[in-house]
């Protein structure tokens, strides 16, 4: 190879592409280790959580961060800062040495009084790191035995504990009893306990929203019952009325489905990930002990069960909706169908009246004309007896009557033919009248 450097063009998203794979490293985690993370719902002011951030940096003399930037990390104490920023939420991550008992106090932390939450509270988790040799005999007293959770972990090389329970400052508390792991094991085990509590919290977000929902996709399903029963007695003399009521019911349904579709399809995507971290875990039940992926299978399995029910029936009752909508639509074509038909009978009755009227028009002023033509040969015989020409003016005049009466119904027709010509074609009353009912069978947009 060369030792020419390459220099070819870039594409834009080359750099973010490659960043992306590093941009959550797993920390190295010594022992004894404690471990805070919170998370915060951002996603309504990301300004205020850039600004909180900047404000930790620049007190820890590091620059603070772009607006546009999704991960940050600096020193604080003796541990690592770092903050995340997700889809709607930001963590905020420290690790620090151990306090000497489990669930002590750690006095300095970057989340005392000066810190500022930059949003709504969502979820917050400790973890304590500790060799398995240190003396843990009432450890396991402190963690509510009703949901109280040990495994082996990492290859049997920890023992994770837990309870799902919050302590006073609101976190969930975990401990791994490390076995004899390296600093970078420790940090994915970590990483994914953290994520675990993180997401599944996420994921039930939806499960009230779901229970809100469910009373009024009842209703609107009684309601639906209610117009389908109708429809089987009233069908033709309601149709109206009834397709008012269907698509006011539907807009109110699609309604509804617009301001959960979000939460439910986020609630699906963070419970893949809890799920994938659970199975990442490798777990061993401990005897007379549930693991944490059995737990939170027996709490979280259901509640995405009922986010799922609640979807199904907004999209069920959606279809049915629209069945019945393009039924009722159908009965009232039928019907429009029908008057219009009657209308192109009406008409067709006022264009063979009008064809008898123009015919009784025409002899009478094929009459009318002939009789003041007549009136004018007259004249003419007239004159031409006085200029000496032997025939009485009488006799010329009655002699002219059926030559002129003939040649007036010829013009008449003539003329009448020519306003018939259509784009040359002649087209009888009958003609027409077919070519409008073509027209009204062709479907409406």
């Amino acid at each position: 190879m060369s030792k020419r450097s390459f220099s070819f063009p870039v594409a834009d998203v080359r750099a973010r592409a490659l960043g992306e794979i590093h941009a959550r490293p797993y920390t190295l985690l010594p022992l004894p280790r404690v471990i805070f993370q919170l998370a915060f719902l951002t996603e309504a002011n990301l300004d205020a959580d850039h600004a909180i951030l900047a404000e930790l940096s620049l007190g820890q003399g590091v620059p603070a961060p772009s607006p546009d930037t999704s991960h940050h990390t600096m020193s604080w104490g003796s541990g690592t800062l770092r903050w995340e920023r997700h889809t709607e939420f930001s963590t905020y991550f420290w690790d620090t040495p151990a306090p000497a008992a489990f669930g002590g106090e750690i006095a300095v932390n970057p989340f005392g009084a000066s810190f500022a939450a930059p949003g709504p509270f969502i979820s917050g988790v400790r973890i304590e790191v500790r060799p398995a040799g240190d003396d843990m005999s009432d450890i396991t007293s402190r963690f509510d035995p009703t949901s109280l959770c040990q495994s082996m972990v990492a290859d049997n090389q920890a023992v994770l504990i837990t309870d799902f329970r919050q302590d006073g400052d609101g976190l969930t508390k975990f401990l791994i009893l490390d076995h004899g792991m390296t600093d970078a094991a420790r940090g994915m085990l970590a990483q994914r306990i953290l994520d675990i509590e993180t997401y599944r919290t996420l994921a039930m977000m939806g499960l009230p929203m779901a229970q809100g929902l469910s009373p009024e996709i009842r209703q609107f399903e009684a309601r639906f019952t209610a117009i389908t029963q109708r429809m089987k007695q009233h069908a033709r003399d309601e149709a109206d009325e009834m397709l008012l009521e269907i698509t006011t019911l539907a807009a109110e349904l699609e309604a509804n489905a617009a301001f959960s579709l979000y939460r439910f399809g986020a609630s699906r995507a963070y419970n893949d990930i809890v799920l994938d971290r659970v199975g990442m875990l490798a777990e061993r039940a401990l005897p007379g002990n549930e693991t944490l992926g059995a737990f939170l299978h027996r709490r979280l399995a259901p509640a995405m069960r009922t986010c799922q029910s609640v979807e199904e029936r907004q999209v069920n009752l959606s279809r049915k909706l629209t069945r019945a909508t393009a039924l009722l639509r159908s009965w009232i074509d039928v019907d429009l169908q029908k008057f219009n038909t009657e209308i192109l009978a009406s008409m067709d009755k006022r264009s063979h009246l009008q064809l008898r009227l123009q015919q009784t028009v025409e002899g009478l002023s094929v009459a009318a004309i002939s009789y003041y033509v007549i009136g004018l040969v007259g004249y003419l015989a007239k004159l031409m007896h006085y200029t000496g020409l032997d025939i009485t003016p009488e006799a010329l005049t009655g002699a002219s009557v059926p030559f002129v009466v003939v040649a007036i119904w010829l013009l008449v027709r003539r003329i009448r033919n020519r306003h018939d010509d259509d784009g040359g074609r002649k087209l009888s009353w009958r003609q027409r009248c077919a070519e409008a009912r073509e027209v009204d069978k062709r479907p409406t947009v």
